[in-house]
């Protein structure tokens, strides 16, 4: 047996999902007899100490809620050898053997750093941009998607009444999928990524020049905040077009709400095989999804790979949203 004693904590952006995930880690270490610590605030919890003691109870009624009850934090200070010592230093004081790391790369390398000072770590990928390249789902990211995809449909709403266009930045600061996957699904006219240079005439004002011919009258543009420049390029459409533009920038509404049954599912899957890990005594490993299941590749392996953006969607995407 490995772990007597595991800790979870949520590092990075908040993604719905990451309380269900924190859920299934709780519980299955409880079945398998371990003793379980909340950290709190991510890396700088582990810091100073800020942890609780979980039992069946403290995960109760939490896996229909957005966020993380357990709060998170970025934490420059265990981004330095002197931090992952302390933190390392702290895992012993507190009799912590193993921990589990629910978040993005950063908190992966997190993770890594720590168990090279001795405190074996487990990741999930927990993050709405879907930019894990290692696994194919990450916790949140349909939330996210179903969050933009309700709200450009109010904004069609309004945008058809009155024959505008709709400029629409949603997150993804170097990775477009949640706008590439939700601009398919609200049928927009155009969808900027940061992985693919666009022409501003070809892609955006020749596209809607030429639906306009076909009759349509208003229109819906899905930009990455990666790509930047949205009130620039609203204004540049009015002035090429004519056509009334707003611009509306979703922010982290995205990040919230509550989590759909995908998120749900997958975070307990994945949390289950985490402090399961961790109980069997493997460590420096983070759970994916792999071809639809669920596996666990070694940190380092999984952070060496490069995302594939999914050009073979993109070009769909340009064929049937004209």
């Amino acid at each position: 047996m490995g772990a007597k004693s595991i800790a979870v904590l949520t590092s990075g952006g908040d993604a719905p999902g990451m309380n269900a995930a924190v859920r299934a880690v709780v519980r299955t270490g409880l079945y398998l007899g371990m003793r379980v610590i909340g950290i709190k605030r991510g890396y700088n919890g582990l810091l100073s100490g800020d942890t609780v003691e979980m039992n069946l109870r403290s995960v109760s009624d939490i896996i229909h809620r957005g966020g993380t009850v357990i709060y998170t934090a970025r934490s420059p200070e265990f981004n330095t050898p002197e931090g992952v010592k302390k933190a390392a230093d702290m895992c012993h004081k507190l009799d912590i053997s193993g921990v589990v790391v629910i978040g993005g790369d950063g908190s992966f390398r997190g993770a890594r750093d720590l168990t090279g000072a001795g405190i074996p770590c487990i990741g999930i990928p927990g993050t709405i941009d879907n930019d894990i390249a290692s696994s194919e789902y990450t916790v949140g990211f349909d939330t996210a998607m179903n969050t933009v995809v309700e709200m450009v449909d109010r904004l069609r709403d309004t945008t058809e009444s009155h024959d505008r266009c709709s400029v629409v930045e949603v997150m993804g600061r170097r990775c477009g999928e949640l706008a590439l996957q939700s601009g398919i699904a609200v049928g927009a006219t155009s969808i900027l990524v940061p992985e693919v240079p666009f022409d501003f005439q070809r892609d955006i004002v020749d596209r809607m020049k030429f639906t306009q011919k076909a009759g349509k009258r208003h229109f819906i543009i899905v930009v990455a905040e990666g790509v930047g420049g949205v009130e620039e390029l609203g204004k540049r459409i009015k002035n090429e077009t004519g056509i009334e533009t707003r611009v509306t920038i979703l922010g982290h509404v995205q990040r919230g709400g509550s989590p759909t049954l995908r998120d749900r599912l997958v975070a307990s899957e994945m949390g289950y095989r985490a402090a399961k890990l961790l109980y069997e005594g493997n460590s420096n490993r983070v759970v994916v999804m792999q071809n639809g299941k669920i596996i666990d590749l070694d940190i380092t392996e999984a952070l060496n790979k490069k995302r594939e953006f999914n050009m073979e969607l993109y070009k769909i995407a340009h064929v049937i949203s004209i």
